[in-house]
């Protein structure tokens, strides 16, 4: 079961196959983990992002996927910029750290449900959003859609592209998620959004530290877990 809050890895056929030609070489010397991880690395790498050196040796879990371990470690799509910062905080990310890494957003899709509660919530009607791009989402995302787990938005234009347009249309008024809405104008955060906004190597330094520290954060290592022979298997 995959978790409520996203919704999971794609194309895992592709990691298994990888698994297995790393095995054919190196027999349960090569963690699952670490190769999710390399392979976050290069996708980030081949769309004009960051090289990104990470530190290798985790360990895989020996216990079955967890759908409600994962909608406990994952943050929900309506997070605001405090809880953001409270969040990423606590796993040692510094403040220009936690703004970087939402640069993440340059990449992919948002899918419907994910910003529901933003578009439809009359409760929340304070965020400094343009009126033309709500507009714009709510004729893609409709109120009480049947397919909003299928349906999306791209998060925006270059989304195959990994820069800092992301931090740029924030600016203009074009976050497609809450957080994406409310950073560019938060006191804590506005500043880091404008340097990176102007800046894409500043960006990309920022990004590239927050990356490791969440890459490492909580891992298994040592002796812990197991090193499993297949990624889709206890084994």
């Amino acid at each position: 079961m995959r978790s409520s809050r996203n919704l999971g890895i794609r194309k895992r056929e592709v990691v298994n196959l990888l698994k297995s030609v790393v095995e054919a070489q190196c027999p349960q010397q090569v963690s699952c983990a670490d190769i999710l991880i390399l392979a976050a690395r290069e996708a980030i790498s081949v769309s004009g992002g960051p090289r990104i050196d990470v530190p290798l040796g985790r360990r895989d879990s020996s216990n079955p996927p967890n759908s409600s371990l994962a909608d406990s470690s994952l943050p929900p799509s309506n997070l605001g910029v405090n809880d953001m910062l409270q969040l990423f905080a606590q796993i040692g990310l510094s403040l220009e750290e936690s703004v970087a890494i939402n640069g993440a957003h340059t990449l992919g899709i948002t899918h419907c449900f994910s910003i529901e509660s933003r578009l439809y919530d009359e409760s929340k009607n304070d965020e400094p959003n343009e009126h033309e791009f709500e507009l714009y989402l709510k004729l893609s995302c409709p109120k009480g859609s049947l397919t909003s787990n299928v349906s999306f938005v791209l998060n925006e234009p270059t989304t195959l592209t990994f820069d800092n347009h992301y931090f740029i249309n924030a600016i203009n008024g074009r976050g497609v998620l809450r957080i994406d809405a409310e950073i560019p104008f938060h006191p804590l955060t506005a500043l880091y959004v404008q340097c990176f906004a102007a800046d894409q190597d500043a960006f990309f330094k920022a990004f590239s530290s927050a990356f490791v520290k969440l890459s490492t954060y909580g891992v298994l290592t040592g002796s812990q877990g197991m090193i499993r022979r297949h990624c889709n298997a206890l084994s």
